[in-house]
């Protein structure tokens, strides 16, 4: 391999791992920012290193040192198994972990002649890998729960296995449905047969083309990740905390990131799967190749006012109530981070201004374009985040009878009626 393959191949490894680990603070802060909206009170926002407290993000960073910290205890009665007791928090959060390796951020670039895939782990049969290692953190999830030797671990260890065992088969399902309808059991083919449109106008998405498939599997990957209001496995008002009772510091902390991990890897799967992945609508990977000097030239007046409504949003959530006699340094923080967000949009402004007097067919275009389907993806992915968000803070936790009702006798009935009318659509297609 070239320098340039190995820089690119090694940057799509690092990259894989900052989406799935530096998402967690930001979504541990964009949840409690939710709720706290959804409550009527403005979350977490206090928290600061040097004044700066960033919208509240601080607050989760503090939560790390304080879980760091923490007196690590292990129960006197756990007596056997103590080695897996403690393997099993991080086999749950290495599962969520390695099922998002096979995400595509990008579409595949051109390197000295050779096709450089832009995930973790390059390997073309990405959805046979996401349900092969995402279903194995269930067993930390049971291991967890029968070794801690506690009634309530064990029954939010046996509720967790019921979960997967019931939507893991209309999960199967819907993604059969989708591998027929694709053709392909690899993501990024996936992505690239959505850049095409139907009917001339409506863009050729997952959602649009498979509309049950993606209430299907939406659905059965909430339950996946153990989120509300599926959430019976660790049901608070019922068996204490479930599967991870016993856990403290840092072995609750590993539950505890898994969790948003395996969130962030589901609303991946979802993205790529349903809403085009790292491709604009109307707009695939060759167009923005061919035509990026009119993007660029959209982006040049797009970047700077989405940059003047956050500096807007900021200054106006930035402060305290005027009757305070002090700010604690609020003002301070908010004009250096807008000095510091206005010469980052010149900066960006300045790269493309360049792109835009550049020639065509220059290699500006050919680095900027994978660049820009990183960040439609991230925007994407946090949009989806956002989704299961709201649906955690605005719908009660399921009974578990509800859950295990919803999930055989709907949703798996409904998976197999899916796959059928599917099969016979394509088939009929393909005669």
């Amino acid at each position: 391999m070239t320098t340039a393959q190995i820089l690119v191949t090694l940057g799509s490894i690092v990259l894989a791992a900052l989406l799935a680990l530096l998402m967690i603070p930001v979504l541990v802060w964009l949840e409690r920012r939710v709720c706290g909206l959804i409550q009527d009170r403005p979350g977490p926002n206090r928290t600061n290193v040097f004044g700066f407290r960033l919208g509240g993000v601080v607050q989760s960073f503090a939560d790390v040192v304080k879980l760091v910290t923490k007196e690590e205890y292990i129960p006197g009665h756990i007596r056997y198994g103590r080695w897996i007791f403690l393997l099993a928090p991080m086999i749950t959060f290495a599962s969520a972990l390695l099922a998002f390796m096979v995400i595509p951020f990008a579409d595949t670039v051109q390197v000295d002649g050779v096709a450089l895939r832009i995930q973790g782990l390059p390997v073309s049969y990405g959805i046979l890998w996401y349900l092969a290692i995402g279903s194995v953190g269930i067993l930390g999830m049971v291991f967890g729960g029968w070794l801690s030797h506690n009634k309530y671990s064990l029954l939010g260890a046996l509720r967790a296995a019921a979960q997967m065992i019931s939507y893991e088969l209309a999960l199967g399902l819907g993604v059969i449905s989708m591998i027929l309808t694709y053709d392909t059991i690899d993501f990024n083919a996936m992505v690239q047969w959505q850049s095409g449109t139907f009917w001339s106008v409506i863009p050729a998405w997952g959602l649009f083309i498979q509309p049950f498939a993606a209430v299907i599997i939406t659905v059965a990957l909430f339950v996946e990740t153990n989120r509300a209001p599926f959430s019976v496995a660790e049901g608070e008002s019922e068996i204490v905390a479930g599967f991870f009772t016993e856990y403290t510091a840092m072995k609750f902390a590993m539950y505890f990131m898994g969790e948003y991990v395996a969130m962030n890897t589901a609303g991946a799967v979802i993205v790529t799967m349903f809403l085009g992945g790292y491709q604009l609508p109307w707009i695939g990977t060759g167009t923005l190749l061919e035509h990026f000097r009119p993007v660029a030239g959209v982006l040049l007046l797009l970047v700077p006012a989405v940059m003047a409504l956050f500096i807007l949003w900021m200054r106006r959530n930035n402060r305290v109530r005027p009757t305070l006699s002090t700010d604690g340094g609020r003002g301070r923080e908010t004009r250096i981070l807008t000095g510091a967000l206005i010469g980052t949009t010149l900066l960006i402004e300045a790269v493309l201004l360049w792109l835009l007097l550049e020639p065509a067919g220059s290699i500006g275009a050919s680095v900027a374009v994978p660049l820009l389907q990183i960040v439609i993806f991230v925007v994407k992915l946090m949009l989806v985040n956002l989704f299961f968000i709201l649906i955690r803070w605005t719908l009660p936790r399921f009974r578990y009878d509800q859950v295990q009702v919803l999930g055989w006798r709907y949703l798996l009935p409904a998976a197999l009626a899916n796959l059928f009318v599917t099969s016979i659509l394509v088939a009929g297609v393909g005669s």
